[in-house]
């Protein structure tokens, strides 16, 4: 193998450029010949690929978002579309790809390595609902983006007396909802693994109320539902004025945390390592504090789980 491509597909997560740059270095470092692809899978198919090298990714480890851009292939998902692609890449030499992304990245990374591509995939999703690993680039961050929001709008809750309703990002995962929430005090957290009964969530606010509480916060995940007719029927059930905040795609930007960095930088590198050490179709993860790979035909069968004991320890500290 002397050539090599990394590109991201799917959502942008922050973290993703550091991966791009260990991937970048750790190739030249092994003797390789390191190319990013523009535009996801759809600079695969148009051959849109740009040789890189150490300039190429000085000062971007900081940075959120993707300097190789991202975006939705419809083209790629046919048999033709991933022919012209795997043409694209014998024609440019290039016999390793490394694609960062979520489950549907890697379902087109399995697809090409079933065709003879060597294929790598490195989880990169705020959503952190990827399986076969214990956490998704860009997680990190996000939580501490949506904790921050939370963090600020609870004073504003507490100068006003009100009851604040915050829909956080997911997807249908609620990881994001139950770690902000967990780490903000939020009274109720609604995630889709545990949906609360609304009288539940009616109920904690009325007994905070009772015990003196000015103001609640209740989390959702996105999953859910929509976050403004939760706080319309909270707001109608007890009299309490409720306001509610979606913090949409604000969460998928900033500079990524020192941990998004460190696994992302450490997953780029083993990406390249594996491909030299002649292994692909797997997905690099991490499990249990050690760096693992995984089948994508694993990582794809199965559902990743959230661990209960989390959301149950949230709601025994918010009653």
């Amino acid at each position: 193998m002397k050539k090599i491509a990394v590109l991201t597909s799917g959502g942008d997560a922050p973290g993703m450029n550091t991966a791009i740059r260990a991937v970048v270095r750790r190739g030249i470092f092994k003797g390789l010949d390191v190319y990013g692809v523009q535009n996801g899978y759809k600079g695969l198919i148009a051959g849109d690929f740009i040789p890189m090298d150490f300039k190429s990714v000085g000062d971007i480890l900081h940075r959120g978002g993707t300097i190789l851009q991202s975006t939705r292939c419809d083209e790629f998902r046919t048999e033709e579309g991933q022919k012209k692609a795997i043409e694209q890449l014998k024609n440019a030499g290039i016999s390793g790809l490394i694609v960062v992304g979520g489950d549907g990245s890697f379902q087109g990374a399995n697809k090409l390595n079933a065709q003879g591509v060597a294929a790598i995939g490195i989880p990169g999703t705020i959503d952190n609902d990827i399986s076969g690993t214990d956490y998704t680039i860009g997680f990190d961050t996000a939580v501490n983006t949506a904790l921050d929001a939370i963090d600020k709008i609870r004073d504003t809750a507490s100068s006003h007396e009100r009851t604040y309703v915050i829909e956080v990002m997911g997807r249908n995962a609620g990881d994001i909802a139950l770690w902000a929430g967990m780490c903000a005090g939020a009274e109720s957290i609604i995630i889709p693994e545990a949906i609360d009964d609304i009288e539940d969530v009616i109920d904690r606010v009325q007994r905070g109320a009772k015990r003196g509480k000015k103001h609640s916060i209740i989390v959702v995940a996105e999953g859910v539902g929509k976050g403004d007719e939760i706080g319309k029927v909270i707001e109608e059930r007890t009299g309490f004025e409720t306001k509610v905040t979606i913090l949409g795609h604000f969460q998928r930007g900033g500079s990524p945390s020192a941990y998004d960095r460190m696994m992302s930088t450490q997953m780029g590198a083993k990406a390249v390592d594996l491909l030299v050490d002649g292994i692909a179709g797997v997905m690099v993860g991490l499990r249990n504090g050690q760096l693992v790979h995984t089948p994508f035909e694993e990582a794809l069968q199965y559902k990743r789980t959230l661990d209960m004991t989390t959301y149950d320890l949230a709601r025994s500290l918010s009653i």
